[in-house]
């Protein structure tokens, strides 16, 4: 194994040793049969991701206590009442303030994982949501709530990035799909816990409390539990041994291989590192170990298409996912429900959020990740345009029960995709400028559903989420290449 040089000036090892120490970390990490030791792993990354999907879904069941709070009436709105022309001032505020916070801080933090690890990211982004949703719960105003919304969302907006970077470094490529399908499950439990919190507070106010305020200090309080649990978590191996940090890659990969052979008996004998990596991504030209990649690697010959086609798609699809998921219990007051039921219906829907992707890991790695991703578009756009038309309650859960299905798979088969689809070098760079789209795009949906809400009711915006649909199953099904089974440095060779 080679190390980093020992003398003064600790100089790194030649750029041809860096990338065969860092193809032979990867080719053991790819070796490794399922574990406890991984999924233990994967459940508390996955527990960040809690709080993010906690933090996101809030946003809709949280909806109708805030509106009933006064906040976003014109005078509570401040600077945001003169989009009251245009017909948007209103929640819609709020959704937008969420989505672009998340945006920004995608785009400015975008690459501190890639540059500062997966790990410390992880923690630094879950302190940041604790300490800024902390205090939007106590603001008086909608237009101080949705500042302190935007703020949050700007330094909580990388953890789901990193998160993809992480569990996909991480997990051997054989079994891929479901360390991902596991993540979603844990994540999305999230939705039913926050959907019910909202269900038993949000119409009362305790103590003199706002039940919507309670609900949103739960996620924070949860939050710092995840910290603590923090510590069981390591760095990337991939990640150290790009940056020439080999012995603690060595180190970690070595633990991982002892607490294996413990639990199954042995540990499969290693590939040779050629036969899994046939161009370690640390050894693009001009890119030594821990060299920084530049932004414009996103859009070089490898990967500009690539970049282009998720772009596109993940300012799609969220349209769908948000536009039904941020919104469920509105809709469903539009379609005649009253409030204390609509939150009764919402709840009941949300019990199939984590039910999506673990009906997922049936297929996760038996099915190529853009076919599920395609298949779940249809469904949500069929559903959505069956939904605007019923009117029967029972229709009307069931219908959104079948949708939360469809968005979770392509959910947790779309977030493994784009991670699988750049190398380690600038895979949360990457992941982090497609997403980004997803948050820009949700921003302004949000407002555009509430305008098409007062436009035409719930038809006119089942009509606009079937038509982003449509352009996110062209997107990945005419460009998307096939990553199944693939090791990460495979997939990144790819033309």
């Amino acid at each position: 194994m080679s190390s980093p040089s020992t003398d003064g000036d600790r100089t790194p090892p030649p750029s041809t040793t860096a990338a065969a120490t860092h193809a032979a970390i990867a080719a053991r990490l790819d070796r490794l049969p399922p574990s406890r030791a991984i999924w233990t792993i994967v459940l508390l990354i996955s527990a960040g991701g809690v709080f993010e999907y906690y933090d996101l879904f809030f946003t809709a069941y949280v909806a109708p206590g805030m509106v009933h709070s006064g906040l976003f009436t014109p005078a509570s709105l401040g600077l945001f009442a003169t989009l009251v022309p245009i017909g948007v001032a209103g929640f819609g505020t709020f959704v937008f303030a969420t989505f672009a916070g998340l945006w920004v801080g995608v785009v400015a933090l975008g690459t501190v994982a890639d540059r500062l690890g997966r790990k410390r990211v992880f923690v630094g982004s879950l302190l940041w949501y604790v300490a800024c949703t902390t205090i939007m719960a106590v603001q008086r105003t909608g237009e101080t709530v949705d500042l302190w919304r935007f703020i949050a969302g700007v330094g909580f907006g990388v953890q789901l990035v990193t998160i993809d970077a992480y569990v996909s470094e991480l997990v051997p490529a054989p079994y891929r799909g479901r360390a991902f399908s596991l993540n979603q499950v844990v994540s999305f439990t999230a939705v039913p816990l926050v959907a019910l919190l909202a269900w038993l507070l949000v119409p009362h106010r305790i103590d003199g409390v706002d039940g919507w305020r309670i609900v949103v200090l739960i996620g924070s309080l949860g939050a710092l539990v995840v910290l603590a649990l923090a510590r069981g978590i390591p760095e990337s191996p991939r990640w150290l041994a790009l940056h020439g940090e080999f012995e603690r890659a060595e180190r970690i990969v070595a633990d991982l291989e002892r607490r294996s052979a413990a639990e199954r008996g042995a540990t499969p004998p290693a590939a040779s590192a050629s036969a899994t990596v046939a161009r370690p991504a640390s050894a693009a030209p001009g890119h030594g170990a821990g060299a920084p990649a530049p932004a414009a690697r996103l859009f070089d010959r490898r990967h500009r298409g690539r970049t282009v086609m998720l772009s596109v798609f993940n300012a799609a699809q969220v349209i769908g996912f948000y536009g039904f998921n941020a919104w469920v219990p509105t809709l469903l007051i539009a379609r005649g429900i009253t409030v204390t039921h609509s939150l009764e219906y919402s709840f009941i829907i949300a019990i199939a959020q984590p039910i999506g992707p673990a009906v997922g890991a049936l297929f996760a790695d038996r099915l190529e990740r853009r076919t599920q991703i395609v298949a779940a578009l249809a469904v949500m756009g069929i559903a959505i345009a069956v939904f605007a038309r019923a009117a029967d309650p029972v229709a009307l859960i069931a219908i959104g029960v079948v949708f939360t299905l469809a968005a979770n798979v392509m959910s947790y088969a779309f977030h493994n995709y784009q991670a699988e689809l750049y190398p380690t070098s600038i895979r949360a760079r990457a992941v982090g400028f497609v997403y980004s789209w997803s948050r820009l795009a949700a921003a302004f949906s949000g407002l555009a559903v509430d305008y098409f809400l007062r436009a035409g009711g719930v038809p006119a915006v089942a009509a606009f989420i079937a038509g982003a649909m449509l352009i996110a199953i062209a997107s990945i099904a005419l460009f998307g290449p096939p990553t199944k089974g693939l090791s990460l440095e495979r997939i990144d060779d790819a033309q």
